[in-house]
């Protein structure tokens, strides 16, 4: 059986991902909310270091391509890069030291946050409060209860935010999502995935800038110590040029790459909360030289839901062999190839797998590969075609004009800061660490056990320490 895959526009595919989600629909109050299509959408960018610049010159050939989109406004600490990005635009951009000018500036309608990690939850509501809408890089915070904050400064004020992992808008992960709450692999047992990198001369090692503080760096901005941040310190060149070796302003491989990882296979996990989490990892190459980094470099993470499913996470940047990302079922395991999804059956549910195939909707223009045994069809895998298709940075483009929810918004990218900001916490504090779904808050026991009595082998009682913001 072979059906033929559909293709669907951008608009339709957002309001089909967001049919099963209220996060990902909100209704418009009017037609007014609506821009239109020629108006003109004015850009700030907060940060342009690498991953900024990169963001900057995507946007700049789509503005080229007619997207009709202008970078109107640029701001850094380091003067030489707002400087080169301003040159960029043939000075037509405004360029700024301090963010808050920038949101201050007229015409600029959104704003790209592209700064470490730490400064994500400050800069994001900051934009939300002045009016702008927001595309906030990955990770959307550095702790969860800031991210829990972002979350709601965008219900409050309507803001479009779109968080920049790129897998959010993954078609064939939204399409598992479908194959996973249709039924189609049975219970969700366990999942897995991971981010392998294997840099003999250490990742995150990048070149140390020559910047002047106190000249052409604003390093107390960078730190951003007076607004509670990180702490006050003496100018550090490997703290400002390497900042995701060091806590106080990266989770390390959990905010960096595993984020990525979490964000899509979140997706066919419809976005679930866990209860418990916890983490272990080290240094197994890097600790052995002059690195200086706080962070590991071997970092695994597992999250168990109130469904009884767990999910299996590591990062590594010392080993490039690693394990596909892969949702386990009682009845099929799920991964993602090519244009689509692949569905394999469990050896005793092959012939219910069969069934399963030709009769539910979640497999319906599936291609089925099987094989014969005398006169039985055995079933080998389902190919499912990707049923949505999302260019990541032009959805957040197009729900600025439609003001509806984008692929990984604030709620979403939400949810997935959760277990890992939560792993950081285990990793960090040496324990198991407790979270309530429903009162979304870290407790020092699991959700609805009662405390055991002294003396007995519990999780230590006092409640863990809040985070920074």
């Amino acid at each position: 059986m072979k059906g033929e895959e559909r293709s669907m526009g951008r608009r339709e595919l957002l309001t089909a991902a967001a049919a099963g989600s209220a996060s990902m629909a909100t209704p418009l109050a009017n037609a007014a909310a609506f821009r239109q299509a020629n108006d003109r959408i004015g850009l700030g960018f907060i940060g342009v270091g690498g991953r900024g610049t990169a963001l900057f010159h995507d946007l700049q050939q789509r503005a080229r391509d007619g997207a009709g989109i202008e970078i109107v406004a640029v701001c850094d600490v380091w003067d030489r890069r707002t400087q080169d990005r301003v040159r960029d635009t043939a000075g037509r951009a405004k360029g700024y030291r301090d963010y808050r000018d920038l949101l201050r500036q007229p015409g600029v309608d959104a704003v790209v946050i592209a700064t470490p990690d730490h400064w994500h939850s400050k800069q994001t509501i900051d934009a939300m409060r002045a009016g702008k809408d927001v595309y906030c890089e990955k990770p959307l915070t550095l702790y969860w209860n800031q991210a829990k904050d972002v979350a709601r400064v965008s219900k409050e004020t309507g803001k479009i935010l779109q968080c920049g992992a790129g897998s959010g808008s993954d078609g064939n992960w939204w399409t598992a999502r479908d194959i996973v709450k249709g039924g189609g692999i049975g219970p969700v047992i366990w999942t897995q995935g991971g981010a392998f990198r294997n840099d003999p001369g250490g990742d995150w090692n990048w070149g140390i800038q020559p910047c002047r503080p106190g000249v052409d760096l604003d390093w107390d901005m960078w730190l951003g110590h007076k607004f509670g941040l990180a702490p006050k310190r003496p100018y550090d060149p490997e703290r400002y040029s390497r900042f995701r070796k060091y806590w106080d302003y990266s989770g390390g491989l959990a905010t960096d790459l595993l984020y990525h990882v979490y964000a899509h296979l979140a997706i066919a996990l419809d976005h679930e909360i866990p209860y418990r989490v916890t983490a272990n990892g080290g240094q197994p190459v890097h600790n052995l030289t002059n690195d200086k980094r706080e962070v590991p470099t071997l970092f695994t993470m597992q999250a168990d839901y109130p469904s009884q499913s767990t999910c299996f996470l590591i990062g590594t940047q010392e080993c490039e062999d690693g394990i596909p990302d892969t949702v386990r079922g009682q009845k099929g395991v799920l991964t993602t190839g090519g244009p689509g999804v692949i569905v394999k059956p469990e050896r005793p549910f092959a012939a219910e797998m069969l069934d399963m195939a030709h009769t539910l909707e979640c497999y319906k223009g599936a291609e089925l590969r099987t094989h014969k045994d005398g006169d039985r069809t055995v079933l080998d895998a389902i190919l499912v075609p990707a049923k949505y298709r999302y260019d990541h940075m032009g959805n957040w483009l197009e729900c600025l004009r439609t003001r509806r929810q984008p692929t990984m918004n604030a709620e979403l990218a939400y949810k997935v800061m959760i277990p890992i900001a939560l792993a950081v916490m285990a990793f960090r504090e040496s324990r198991t660490v407790y979270f309530d779904p429903r009162a979304e808050r870290v407790m020092d026991r699991e959700p609805n056990k009662p405390k055991a009595r002294l003396g007995s082998d519990t999780p230590r009682s006092q409640p863990p320490p809040q985070a920074r913001g």
